[in-house]
């Protein structure tokens, strides 16, 4: 059911990064009901998260350049980023190991997954060439004093409609149909054929696209009634205008609507109706309008730079943005209780308060162990920010800090 009233809670801010996010993607929901997020950053340094808390889980090391883009597989056991070094690389989420090194001649700038397979992964950049690796052809390495990285070439990959496309490849998603997959280049979007090799729809946009992704909620909760009827929608990012296709192969245009300012990223909530645009430089707020009319009717404030990236998480329940100013935050989209937000009577509170908790720990400390003076340091600057929700994720991490004494 779609919600006009603008939901007033202070976002999460996940911070870790120390460049621009790019890109930003969620798994699908585990059989816990659990999710992950997956950011890439310019300073190469990918990082997995909880997804309902933006809680950091650990950082891919092992990229020589900023990483441009970085997405889960279906079951969240292995993720695969694309980099400026020349490299996409796949990894383990479980133990962070770098598994496979595909090997590219120029920067990398997008990666994808079919939509139930991780053995293969569809590859383009500034070659302008879309590849495909099929990772059953170089086994997975084992556990051992040998288990090292494996170094897959361009010429182990299949190249799919070479000398089409004129311009980089920032996106590629993979539809559905597991025989087509879609790519963003320049102002172009391409749907190829993949048995055939060859494009079998083009569609050139306003401008130069800035984003392109697929959005859903997770299966075990899509309905007729949903926009797209069920299936995932296509969003797209391009000059002053976002555009959306749905389908089993995402070849039916259901909506473009132009903007008043240039854009930087789409993100489409399709069972509340409505879509949320990121504006491109120099703004840094994201706008949310309804899908009947495109009536704006919510503006997201908070981030010091272009929203470049907007994705929903599988349960519906939150989205989240990623910024040039090198921060995520999360935003919550549904009411009452939900993961880090609490509810207070008929008004629901950003946060609880673990600066609060930290203070009364830290007295308690007072007679019996005294805290580290970083601690204590880093604790009074927390307290100044009290009137700033999002410092309360930083504050959960602080407390678990001076617990340990470290």
């Amino acid at each position: 059911m779609a919600t006009d009233t603008p939901r007033q809670c202070v976002p999460l801010t996940c911070h870790g990064h120390s460049r621009p996010v790019p890109h930003i993607s969620f798994s699908t929901l585990t059989k816990e009901g659990t999710y992950y997020m997956i950011s890439a950053c310019k300073d190469g340094n990918p990082m997995l998260r909880d997804g309902l808390t933006g809680d950091w889980i650990g950082t891919f090391i092992g990229h020589k350049g900023a990483v441009w883009q970085a997405r889960l597989s279906h079951d969240a056991s292995v993720a695969a980023t694309a980099s400026a070094d020349f490299t996409a690389k796949v990894w383990d989420t479980y133990s962070g190991e770098c598994l496979w090194t595909l090997q590219h001649d120029h920067i990398v700038r997008a990666v994808a997954y079919p939509p139930d397979n991780s053995d293969l992964i569809a590859t383009g950049g500034m070659e302008k060439k879309l590849r495909i690796f099929d990772l059953t052809e170089s086994p997975k390495p084992t556990n051992g004093a040998d288990a090292t990285s494996k170094t897959i070439s361009t010429s182990n990959a299949f190249e799919i409609g070479a000398g089409i496309h004129t311009a980089s490849i920032k996106f590629i998603v993979w539809t559905q149909d597991p025989n087509i997959l879609v790519t963003a280049s320049g102002n172009t979007l391409r749907w190829f054929d993949l048995p055939s090799r060859s494009v079998i729809k083009q569609e050139a946009l306003d401008g130069e696209i800035g984003s392109c992704e697929f959005f859903a909620p997770a299966p075990e909760i899509r309905e007729e009634s949903d926009i797209g009827g069920g299936l995932p929608v296509l969003g797209v990012a391009a000059g002053k205008s976002v555009y959306f296709w749905g389908g089993y192969r995402a070849m039916d245009e259901l909506k473009r609507q132009k903007m008043d300012y240039t854009v930087a990223s789409v993100a489409i909530d399709t069972k509340d109706r409505k879509f949320i645009v990121g504006e491109d430089i120099p703004a840094t707020w994201a706008r949310v309008y309804r899908w009947e009319d495109g009536s704006e009717f919510d503006i997201h404030k908070g981030h010091h730079g272009p929203v470049w990236s907007i994705a929903y998480a599988p349960d519906n329940k939150l989205y989240a943005t990623g910024s040039e100013d090198g921060t995520i935050k999360l935003w919550k989209n549904c009411e009452g209780p939900y993961g880090l937000w609490r509810q207070n009577g008929a008004t629901d509170e950003s946060l609880p308060s673990p600066i609060s908790e930290m203070e009364g720990h830290l007295d308690d400390q007072k007679e019996n162990q005294k805290a580290p003076e970083h601690i204590k340091k880093v604790f009074q600057m927390a307290k100044q920010k009290m009137a700033d929700p999002t410092w309360a994720v930083v504050a959960s991490g602080l407390k678990n800090t001076a617990k340990n004494g470290k």
